[in-house]
């Protein structure tokens, strides 16, 4: 992927998440449970520091070209977030708690990019 592409996602994801923000402190403030709603609010803010992980990916391979490291690194953010914030988003408009079981696979590719960008970095990218 190039660095566009990161740097685009990582805009998509922050847009969202300041939306999704928005539409759980406002309507959904009165229709979710307040266990709920910290459940809605930790899905956006993992999104939104996923969202600036990914800007971050993007700029990295900007500056230094390519690093195998750094575009697993950008996957691993991208489709972490899908499924651990997605799957908080779903639980919590569905109240299907069984989806709280897609969110620990979602962390640990949050945690894989990390650790991507650590390898990233030792490698000097």
């Amino acid at each position: 992927m190039t660095p566009a592409f990161w740097l685009a996602l990582g805009a998509v994801y922050g847009f969202l998440g300041v939306a999704l923000g928005a539409f759980g402190a406002h309507a959904l403030k009165t229709r979710l449970s307040a266990e709920l709603l910290v459940v809605w609010k930790t899905a956006v803010e993992y999104q939104m520091y996923h969202a600036l992980a990914l800007l971050g990916v993007g700029l990295l391979l900007r500056q230094l070209g390519t690093s195998a490291p750094l575009q697993w690194a950008g996957a691993g953010f991208a489709l972490g977030v899908l499924l651990f914030s997605g799957s908080l988003y779903a639980l919590c408009l569905s109240g299907v708690r069984v989806l709280g079981a897609i969110t620990p696979f979602g962390g640990m590719l949050l945690l894989a990019g990390w650790a991507l960008l650590l390898v990233a970095a030792l490698r000097g990218a």
